[in-house]
C-alpha cells in the first residue's frame, strides 16, 4: 500500500511542518517516507506545498502527478490540486479560508473550518494541526497516537505550545471521524 498526499496552502500557515509530521509519524511506524517541499519566489505569504509519500515498499520517486489525497488550506491550492486528484481521492478543504467547493463528484470531499476551530481552542496559528488531524481522521496512513508522539517530538523545547498544538490534531481528528464536515 502507498499513500501520496499534497498539502497546500500559503507560505507561513506551517503546511510544511505537518508534513514532516506525517512523514516522521510514517518513519516511526517503520514504513518508508519521502517529504518533498516546494516554496513559491516568497516564503511568507506566497505559495507553499510539500507533497508525502507512505508506503510498505521503498517510494520510487517523490513527485507526484495523481495523488491519493490533498490537504488545501487556501483557494489557490484549492483549484491548482483539485484536478490533479485521482478518482476517488480525499480532498481535505480549510473551509475557514475557501467558501467555493469543489466541483468535482468523483472524489470524497471533506470541509472543515481549521480557523474557526483553532481561534476557539486559544491559537489561530493551529489550523495546520487541525487540517492534518482531519486527513488522518479520514484516511489514516499512520495512527493517530503514532501522530502524537511526533507532535510531542517536535514541540520538546517549545512546550508552552505542545497541550494546544496536541487539542488542534485531536479536535480535527475527532470531527472527521464523526463526519462533521461544514458543508
Amino acid at each position: 500500500m502507498q499513500t501520496e498526499v499534497i498539502m497546500s496552502g500559503f507560505g507561513g500557515q506551517g503546511l510544511m511542518m505537518i508534513g514532516k509530521l506525517l512523514a516522521y509519524a510514517g518513519l516511526e511506524e517503520g514504513k518508508c517516507v519521502t517529504w518533498l517541499p516546494s516554496y513559491g519566489p516568497e516564503m511568507r505569504g506566497g505559495t507553499a506545498n510539500c507533497t508525502v509519500v507512505v508506503g510498505d515498499k521503498p517510494v520510487g520517486s517523490p513527485l507526484i502527478t495523481s495523488p491519493k489525497a490533498a490537504v488545501v488550506m487556501n483557494q489557490p491550492s484549492l483549484e491548482k490540486f483539485a484536478p490533479m486528484l485521482r478518482k476517488d481521492g480525499l480532498l481535505v478543504v480549510n473551509s475557514s479560508m475557501i467558501p467555493i467547493k469543489s466541483d468535482r463528484e468523483d472524489i470524497r470531499s471533506f470541509r472543515i473550518k481549521a480557523n474557526d476551530v483553532a481561534a476557539e481552542l486559544g491559537n489561530r496559528r493551529s489550523a495546520n494541526l487541525v487540517m492534518l488531524g482531519a486527513y488522518l481522521g479520514l484516511d489514516e496512513v499512520v495512527s493517530h497516537e503514532t501522530l502524537l508522539k511526533a507532535i510531542d517530538k517536535s514541540f520538546e523545547a517549545k512546550k508552552q505550545f505542545l497541550e494546544g498544538n496536541r487539542k488542534a490534531f485531536m479536535q480535527g481528528y475527532e470531527r472527521a471521524k464523526a463526519g462533521q464536515s461544514d458543508e
